[in-house]
């Protein structure tokens, strides 16, 4: 039975090419389209669940009240590892890892930059990174002990033996490498090239003892069987307790299995992350194939005249119908395998350009056992879900009728191949208008002034010997003509190093907390950034020596803290009291996004890490960083110059909303396509079943616009409908979106009939041609059995 099934199937795909073509097409487009879109959602659903201990491992989370809402964050004090050791019983590791630095290593004369963390040892007793070489127990127990990941260790050593060799780090102390670590697996939210020991830092007396100060992340693993609610409980002062009531953050543990999904709170409370575009992501792999198959119903079914003989001849010889049944699905299956084959070639052949928009190294392993199985359902479930309607559908006509041609109703105004294109058109109309909307959102945060000047602006980090040989860096970049203004700062302008909640001044309520984010300056930060003074003046200790505690702050900041008149107020930020002496304009610090925080900028008395450079506009840009690597070069020998653009970091905000937006194009102009196969089947259907309508009325005038207007107007009316549908689905998605963002627009009217006249003009395009084909044929064939 089932070799004739496939027989007569692979009779019906070679006598049907074009059909078979087209059907075949859409399946694959549609299966690739899911496979690469699962093929994302599983890389992100398996972040960090390597681990051995997952499900006992936690992160340190605090819970600090500002303006009167519970802000949560990740950041600890450095100090409180071995308190939670020592007071909390249910923890049996716990490990503080640095936010993560890179350095100069040097082995001979061969010198390289490296990124990667401190890490308290029992880091690798938490964390599955295994050990390539050496032993996970005391890999890093002396304070200058040094762990380098299998790729580092190649570019360092090449093929030498790496173990035990000697590396200076940051031209200053000699460390060994102790260990090689396996090289990271891509899932993870670690990245790192290096590890050593916070027994270096103890050994040193670095060690942060201030409660207050929140500088690094803190793990822990929790005994087998202990309870979390226990461990919360015991862990939940502690921060307040040892810092005297300085600090009123109360910790709480996040599982490690959440983090990468599921890190946005509200309020204090959970409100998922990541978690929501996985989520949307999915449901669109499941649309698509769902349209692809819908398509491969419309395209069979459009064929219903001459299968419909067939089944009536069979029918009338002794055919039961659960034998048609199961050729019909016989067929969608031989098609579908074909289909989900193409579909791996597909995906295969677009991996690497899916990979490079993503950023994401996704991979198939075809040696995994796991991936052949969910291969083959998720084709045979394709194309059961694709030949179920068909086959129910054909193997239902009444021989009686099908022989005499009257098995059809030709114009049944609502049929199943309707509303099947009305659910095609209206998931495409709904990504069309999604696409509109955040591609309108990102040109709307694009278009905001930043608050300075991003053109010809720079920063190179502060390293080796560059904040020693400071001031004549900064006199040979000026004097060179390479630079027009320099001036020191504590972050880069596109990024937010330090904010503060307990600063006081003049009239302050007590019971208020207000974040006030805080920057640093050396002086001529105005003139660098191309910011705008308000009032007063910018910091300049070359002339006023008591500027070195002077400071800025910014309109928001002046309304924050209800000054009337600022210039010459005090703000006191234990320990210092900073004296106000200009007022500037907001600029955006943080996510263009976003409503802009109050901020005021410190003069020197703390110094700095990044050095911004305005570059001289007039000299071309190659000629003006020749010079400034010149000049670095001979007061930093050891490390290589590396200049930061401003205006590519701040493009680089813009990154996640972006790739959402060539995503949702990318499967919108998919389902498009797919959609348009599935119109170009009913178009088929409805000019075969009207094709002597059609020469009657030819015969009786009718010219050949005529006819093809009124064709292609059930199908406008079809999209419209779709239109209807799709447009609060929508936008009820589209404002939920935007919710999420302080900085928005708002959704015009606009952006519905844009996508509208997209899907009309396109629908118009796809029905054209079969159109035009039944208005210009000649009616004497059509109704030569009349």
């Amino acid at each position: 039975m089932l070799k004739n099934y496939l027989k007569i199937a692979f009779r019906n795909l070679a006598r049907n090419k074009g059909f078979s073509l087209l059907n075949i097409s859409g399946l694959a487009i549609g299966m690739g389209s899911a496979m690469l879109i699962l093929l994302w959602v599983q890389n992100e659903a398996s972040y960090d669940l390597f681990h051995a201990n997952r499900d006992r491992i936690y992160q340190a989370w605090g819970n600090d009240v500002y303006d009167g809402k519970i802000q949560s964050g990740t950041a600890t004090p450095e100090i409180m590892q071995p308190i939670l050791l020592a007071d909390v019983p249910q923890i049996e590791q716990a490990a503080r890892i640095s936010w993560g630095e890179t350095y100069l290593f040097s082995v001979g004369d061969k010198s390289l930059k490296a990124f990667g963390n401190m890490v308290d040892p029992s880091f690798l007793k938490i964390f599955s990174f295994p050990l390539v070489k050496g032993n996970v127990q005391t890999a890093l127990s002396d304070p200058h002990s040094l762990l380098l990941t299998e790729r580092e260790a190649k570019t360092i050593f090449g093929t030498e033996e790496p173990m035990g060799r000697i590396i200076k780090v940051d031209n200053d102390e000699n460390f060994k490498v102790t260990g090689i670590l396996k090289d990271l697996p891509h899932n993870s939210q670690f990245n790192f090239d290096y590890l050593w020991s916070y027994d270096y830092k103890t050994m040193k007396g670095y060690i942060d003892k201030d409660w207050t100060d929140v500088s690094i992340r803190t793990f822990v693993m929790l005994k087998p069987h202990a309870s979390l609610e226990g461990a919360n409980g015991r862990i939940k002062k502690v921060v307040i307790d040892h810092s005297g009531g300085k600090s009123k953050t109360e910790l709480f543990l996040y599982p490690l299995r959440k983090l990468r999904l599921y890190s946005n709170f509200e309020n204090g409370v959970p409100v998922g992350g990541r978690i929501q575009r996985v989520r949307t992501f999915t449901i669109i792999a499941a649309l698509i194939l769902l349209i692809a198959c819908i398509n491969f119903m419309n395209l069979s079914t459009a064929r219903s005249e001459k299968r419909a003989r067939e089944v009536g001849i069979r029918k009338v010889v002794g055919a039961q119908k659960a034998s048609l049944v199961g050729q019909f699905l016989a067929e969608a299956i031989l098609m579908a395998v074909i289909s989900g084959a193409l579909a791996v070639l597909l995906v295969w052949l677009t991996l690497p350009a899916f990979n490079k928009l993503l950023e994401s190294p996704l991979s198939i392993d075809y040696g995994n056992g796991q991936f052949w199985a969910a291969g083959i359902g998720f084709i045979l479930l394709t194309g059961l879900l694709a030949g179920s309607y068909p086959a129910f559908f054909l193997s239902s006509f009444k021989p009686i009728f099908v022989l005499k041609g009257a098995f059809h109703k030709v114009h049944t105004f609502i049929t199943p191949r309707k509303i099947l294109v009305i659910i095609q058109f209206t998931f495409a109309i709904g990504l069309i208008i999604c696409t509109i909307i955040i591609d309108q959102q990102i040109n709307f945060a694009q278009t905001r002034a930043s608050g300075y000047q991003k053109k010809n602006l720079g920063y190179v980090n502060i390293q080796g010997d560059i904040y020693k040989n400071y001031p004549l860096i900064k006199n040979a970049l000026l004097a060179s003509g390479a630079a027009t203004a320099v001036s020191m700062t504590q972050a880069p302008l596109t990024q937010n190093w330090s904010a503060g909640m307990d600063m006081n001044w003049e009239g302050k309520d007590p019971n208020t907390k207000i974040q006030i984010n805080r920057y640093t300056e050396d002086g001529d930060l105005v003139k660098t950034a191309g910011l705008r003074l308000v009032e007063g003046r910018d910091i300049d200790v070359k002339n006023y020596p008591t500027d070195s505690t002077a400071c800025l702050i910014s309109e928001s900041a002046v309304k924050a803290m209800g000054f009337s008149h600022p210039i010459g107020q005090l703000i006191f930020d234990d320990p210092v009291s900073w004296h106000v002496v200009g007022v500037i304009k907001d600029f955006i610090l943080e996510s263009p996004f976003e409503t802009i925080k109050p901020f005021m900028v410190k003069g020197p008395k703390y110094g700095g890490s990044v050095i911004h450079i305005r570059l001289n506009p007039e000299a071309p840009l190659a000629q003006n960083l020749a010079k400034a690597e010149k000049i670095f070069k001979q007061y930093n020998a050891a490390y290589p110059f590396e200049f930061h653009f401003i205006d590519q970091e701040y493009a680089a905000k813009f990154a996640d909303e972006k790739l959402t937006g060539k995503l949702a194009l990318l499967f919108a102009g998919l389902t498009i396509f797919i959609s348009c196969l599935g119109l170009f089947g009913l178009a088929a259907y409805m000019a075969e079943n009207r094709v002597k309508e059609i020469g009657i009325r030819k015969i009786l005038g009718a010219s050949a616009p005529n006819i093809a207007a009124l064709l292609s107007k059930d199908f406008v009316i079809l999209v419209v409908i779709s239109l209807v549908v799709a447009s609060p689905v929508a936008l009820w998605s589209m404002s939920k979106w935007l919710g999420s963002y302080s900085y928005r627009i708002p959704i015009s009217g606009w952006v519905l009939f844009e996508a509208g006249l997209v899907a009309i003009i396109i629908s118009l395009l796809t029905v054209s041609f079969q159109a035009i084909k039944a208005a210009i044929a000649n009616p004497i064939k059509s109704l030569r059995t009349e």
